[in-house]
């Protein structure tokens, strides 16, 4: 069996005299105790050393990404053309394959043969002859420095760092932009007033103040290419009646190269913000279409790269930004914050006030997905996130309708959004349920819905009319018994003023009591007659107003 071992000064192939000592893996670091006793297990057979450090870099790339070499190819070439038979022990399971794929060479890789290369490379400077140590610490140095340059020059991290400072300038440069301008309107402000409310736009103020000067040139200049003609002609107006205060030719000119300042930014923030998003939409165009440059970008730059953002879970890049606000809840015990940098994504804005919450979480669920496609995928294009951005769009137009829709082929359907209205049914006691009997099926009908007693519905309207009638009827019977009453008073009058003249003493004669008694059952009767009579009146008064009531009823029907 061949041993092929790699140093910084070339490739090294042993022989491994006998095979047996590699089995027993456990006790092979005592036979490489000394280098007489390693030379009794391997023996050189071939050395091949780097001509220069290029070479020497190109082969430690090339092994770091399991490829063949040219070098290594030459050594190879070789001993296939001598020893085509024997295996072929490598340190790396890929660059066997490729070995195997392109010299038909058998290759061996397990854990016995790791533990073999540790033992070679314990005793390499007695083993491989002609190369000192010095010679070879030296080289082993300068390969490692040119490696870790290598591998920082083409590193995706880069790219990734690019954007972060980037977004971090972009986001300097607002700063200082609105201080500027801040100081330009207050310091012109004392000469032109009247101007900051007129023109609103800062471009556009700085511009007018660049070109204007004092306001006594405002009637001689002409400021379309800055200005609009409306806005322009109430500029001219303004600056003949201004209040401002007088300022010198030295003024003026500070103020003029503030203002050459402000705009040389303007220009650059514009060009850096170019920058960044073709930036963007090469290295993370997934991302990049569902939040947009900026919220991207930004987001790249809280977590430090795009592998670490990849790394994070949709609940933490749906907060990211608001640490602050989150350790306050929790310290707190109050409610946490549903969204951080994600907010200002254009997918958020477009949603309402109470489902904003609900779209950031969706939309960090899939930009996480997007995180870990741009950061691990092999493939560019963006095919995903087009695909989410529709889906969310799409979702949240359903919310906001209140349309039912299932959310995956396995949940449940949404809960339905319905407008509360009252329910003018109102079910009554089932008295058929009391029934024991059992009631005859009719054909079709099936074994349950026969003994199911049907529930009345009566609407409320009826339910009304039936308690306005009960409570007329309790009325009536009311005003009867008050009727009743005022009789049985009358006559009781009537009875007690006929035994206070029984009790009178008899001071006339017989005849003359006969006609007190007529007289007396003359009056009583005459009390009686009056009481029907008032009796009577009051029936034909109640019957008036039912007659009343009926006609009014039916004028409302009609």
């Amino acid at each position: 069996m061949l041993v092929l071992f790699e140093t910084p000064a070339g490739y090294a192939v042993f022989k491994l005299l006998d095979e047996k000592k590699l089995q027993q893996s456990d006790n092979l670091y005592e036979d490489f105790q000394t280098i007489e006793s390693a030379k009794n297990v391997v023996k050189l057979q071939k050395f091949q050393k780097f001509e220069d450090t290029t070479e020497a870099l190109s082969a430690a790339t090339a092994a770091v990404e399991g490829k063949m070499s040219k070098s290594l190819k030459k050594v190879l070439k070789k001993l296939v053309a001598e020893e085509a038979h024997e295996k072929l022990a490598v340190a790396d399971a890929k660059l066997g394959n490729c070995i195997k794929e392109k010299m038909e060479l058998d290759c061996v890789y397990d854990s016995k043969v790791l533990e073999l290369m540790r033992c070679i490379r314990s005793q390499i400077s007695g083993l491989i002859s002609g190369v000192p140590d010095r010679d070879m610490a030296a080289m082993e140095l300068g390969l490692a420095h040119s490696l870790s340059r290598y591998k920082l020059k083409f590193s995706p991290d880069k790219v990734d760092t690019m954007i972060v400072q980037a977004v971090s300038l972009l986001d300097d440069l607002d700063k200082e932009l609105n201080n500027y301008i801040m100081r330009c309107r207050e310091w012109y402000g004392w000469h032109f007033p009247e101007l900051g409310k007129i023109i609103t736009d800062n471009l556009a103020y700085v511009r007018t103040v660049e070109l204007m000067g004092t306001r006594d040139n405002a009637k001689n200049i002409d400021l379309s290419d800055v200005l609009p003609e409306e806005v322009e002609e109430k500029v001219k107006e303004a600056a003949e009646i201004s209040m401002g205060t007088e300022i010198s030719q030295e003024d003026i000119f500070n103020i003029n190269h503030l203002c050459e300042q402000i705009v040389e930014i303007q220009e650059y923030r514009q060009q850096l913000y170019e920058y960044l998003k073709h930036r963007m939409v090469a290295v993370a165009p997934n991302l990049t279409i569902l939040v947009g440059e900026l919220v991207g970008a930004r987001l790249i730059s809280h977590a430090g790269s795009l592998l670490n953002l990849a790394k994070h879970p949709a609940s933490t890049v749906q907060i990211l930004g608001a640490e602050k606000a989150l350790f306050k809840a929790l310290k707190t015990k109050h409610d946490t914050p549903k969204y951080g940098l994600i907010y200002h994504a254009s997918l958020v804005g477009q949603a309402g006030t109470k489902m904003k919450g609900k779209v950031s979480r969706m939309l960090a669920a899939k930009a996480a997905l997007a995180c870990r496609v741009d950061a691990l995928g092999e493939e560019t294009n963006t095919d995903l996130g087009m695909e989410h951005r529709a889906k969310l769009e799409s979702r949240i137009r359903q919310l906001e309708s209140g349309n039912i829709t299932r959310i995956s082929g396995t949940a449940k359907q949404s809960a339905k959004f319905d407008r509360h209205e009252t329910k003018s049914e109102v079910v009554e006691y089932k008295a058929a349920a009391d029934v024991t009997m059992p009631k005859k099926r009719t054909f079709g009908e099936e074994e349950g819905e026969a003994d199911k007693p049907a529930a009345k519905k009566i609407k409320v309207e009826d339910v009304l009319a039936e308690s306005e009638e009960k409570d007329k009827k309790k009325k009536k019977k009311k005003d009867k018994k008050e009727a009743a009453e005022a009789v049985e008073v009358k006559v009781e009058e009537a009875e007690v003023k006929m035994e206070v003249e029984a009790e009178t003493p008899k001071k006339k004669k017989k005849k003359k009591d006969k006609d007190g008694e007529a007289d007396t059952s003359v009056a009583a009767a005459d009390t009686t007659a009056d009481v029907t009579a008032d009796t009577s009146a009051i029936e034909g008064e109640e019957k008036k107003k039912k007659k009343k009531k009926k006609k009014d009823k039916d004028g409302e029907e009609a």
